[in-house]
């Protein structure tokens, strides 16, 4: 969906899709300003025992903007995104990029696993992706 599309994402998702009380109830509490950091809604599904997924489709249905991607990649004000190629890429994220991509792009969830598994933060991942001019796609989120 594009920025023209605001406040509609519940228009991804069939009339009938529901929120369960308690994620519900966890997303209002931490929706700041009808906002909410991605990093907020890790620990909201961690919380809720939910999937990443059907915490972005909550957040979907309750209209609520994910902003601040732990990747960098978007919601951080005017600039959007923040992440810079990096300068160099070593031989091992390079490879497990590579190794992880569908459809020449990475997954959000790879970008994760990648960093977890390297022992990196996860703006290395995306900042290599930069440079190699791999997009990251799909958000685990359900964003962009």
């Amino acid at each position: 969906m594009t920025h023209a599309d605001k406040d509609k994402y519940y228009q991804k998702h069939p009339g009938e899709t529901k929120v369960a009380d308690i994620l519900r109830q966890n997303i209002l509490k931490k929706a700041d300003n009808n906002n909410m950091s991605c990093a907020a809604a890790e620990e909201i599904a961690q919380v809720s025992r939910v999937t990443l997924a059907q915490t972005g489709v909550a957040l979907d249905i309750l209209n609520i903007n994910i902003v601040e991607c732990q990747l960098g990649l978007f919601g951080y004000s005017q600039q959007k995104k923040i992440v810079q190629p990096a300068k160099e890429v070593i031989p091992s994220l390079k490879d497990e990029i590579q190794q992880a991509l569908i459809n020449r792009r990475l997954p959000c969830a790879a970008a994760w696993e990648i960093a977890r598994k390297l022992n990196l933060p996860r703006m290395k991942v995306s900042a290599a992706c930069e440079a190699l001019q791999i997009k990251i796609k799909p958000c685990q989120l359900g964003a962009f």
